[in-house]
């Protein structure tokens, strides 16, 4: 069952570095992830949610599965944003929804659906049991 996403994306603007990119000039399709990954990195601690801190409690934070859509290729130096919003779906998923758009025409790059579950001293658990869950939706 899902349920509400946050309602106001988190945005996180980067430009793109040369060597990003391939050969044909144009940003490599794994470099996305990193792009993804720190926004929700700096999402997180935004919302005071620390994966050291955590770890050292016997919590990680992990990804258990990542889909992108590509839309349109990104060149050296160009200026982008990601964004991030989130909904929890069951009791063991978080989902993050990120768009990459170009700027400043706010052209669309790419989406992304990243699914993160919760693991105490590795097992699942409940993900809102997590202090300060309740900030991420």
């Amino acid at each position: 069952m899902e349920h509400s996403a946050s309602a106001i994306p988190y945005e996180l603007e980067f430009s793109v570095r040369d060597y990003e990119c391939d050969l044909q000039g144009i940003v490599n399709n794994s470099v996305y992830q990193n792009y993804y990954e720190h926004a929700r990195h700096q999402f997180l601690l935004g919302k005071k949610i620390d994966f050291a801190k955590l770890h050292a409690e016997g919590i990680d934070l992990i990804v258990s599965r990542v889909e992108i859509d590509y839309k349109y290729s990104l060149r050296s130096g160009d200026i982008f944003k990601v964004t991030v919003t989130t909904r929890k779906e069951g009791h063991l998923r978080l989902i993050f929804e990120q768009d990459i758009f170009k700027l400043p025409e706010n052209r669309l790059v790419s989406h992304a659906k990243v699914t993160g579950v919760g693991l105490r001293k590795g097992r699942p658990f409940k993900l809102d049991t997590l202090p300060g869950f309740e900030q991420l939706l």
